[in-house]
């Protein structure tokens, strides 16, 4: 077998997750003719087919498929490559790959990166918004705000703060429908709730088996159920410093929490002490300590 070359499989990757040749053309910012010539240099030098013809486009071989898991995690060290040398550098500069929830990275942390922006104008964020874990052991990201504590050893882990989450909905909703004075109230009342989350769901279930019947809208998105609340749809579960800060929400059944999440930054050991890592480490660590305290 010949020697073969990255870039060549940074385009199998590319054209693996677009489907086309032309799709990979336009992530890689390379011309059509250049795709398909570095392709098939790739599969003579692997003496095999990676994607055959159809209708829809490229169709991934078995080979490709089996192929694809590898060439994932050769691109995610490949960038962590460049991030950690980056990260070491002791001037303040470099990139730093931050994974937080949904609601974290919509209505929690850009004003955090706003103040980091005004300490470090030299630092660059990639941030990653899903529900979904990252992977910080395998580098994947450099730093992750979650809402458990991991288990991994070679992770490290601050808990920073406590949240409480409670019920919200809009004034208008409260005007219309009235304001629940107790739990088994809510049974007469449009809710907002989880759809396939099934920690959230039970949190629901805990407080009456016929509470589901009264959703309205499920969705596991919690930007989106805050987003249904403010228009008036129903009451919604919501993270009590975010409910009450919101001019469009008011909070019902204030004595009841639904549940308290821990909020935790997370790191791989081998980067707790690069200089990018430790600032924003320590930046929000000092952002989330200031909520606390308001």
């Amino acid at each position: 077998m010949s020697k073969v070359s990255w870039d060549d499989q940074r385009i199998f990757l590319a054209v693996l997750e677009t489907g086309s040749l032309s799709g990979a053309g336009r992530l890689l910012g390379l011309s059509h003719p250049t795709v398909r010539a570095r392709l098939e240099n790739l599969e003579r030098g692997l003496g095999t087919v990676l994607f055959t013809r159809s209708i829809n486009g490229l169709r991934p071989t078995d080979v490709a498929v089996t192929l694809g898991d590898t060439v994932r995690q050769m691109s995610m060290c490949s960038d962590f490559f460049v991030r950690q040398a980056s990260a070491g550098v002791g001037d303040g500069s470099g990139v730093v790959r931050l994974s937080v929830s949904e609601v974290m990275g919509i209505e929690v942390i850009p004003p955090m990166l706003v103040t980091l922006r005004r300490k470090r104008p030299a630092l660059r964020i990639e941030l990653s918004v899903s529900n979904e874990q990252a992977n910080v052991l395998d580098h994947e990201v450099d730093v992750a705000v979650r809402n458990a504590v991991p288990r991994q050893e070679a992770l490290v882990a601050r808990k920073v703060r406590q949240v409480a989450v409670g019920l919200y909905a809009a004034p208008d909703y409260v005007a219309r429908q009235g304001n629940p004075e107790r739990i088994d109230d809510l049974l007469a009342h449009d809710l907002i709730g989880p759809d396939q989350n099934l920690g959230e769901l039970a949190i629901a279930d805990h407080m009456g088996p016929a509470i589901r019947d009264r959703f309205v809208l499920r969705t596991d998105s919690h930007p989106a159920q805050m987003a249904a609340a403010r228009a008036g749809l129903g009451i919604a579960a919501c993270q009590v410093p975010l409910g009450d800060a919101d001019a469009q929400l008011v909070r019902v059944l204030p004595d009841v929490t639904l549940e308290t999440l821990d909020v935790w930054l997370v790191t791989h050991e081998n980067l707790a002490k690069a200089p990018a890592i430790r600032a924003v480490l320590e930046h929000l660590a000092e952002a989330f300590a200031a909520a606390k305290a308001k």
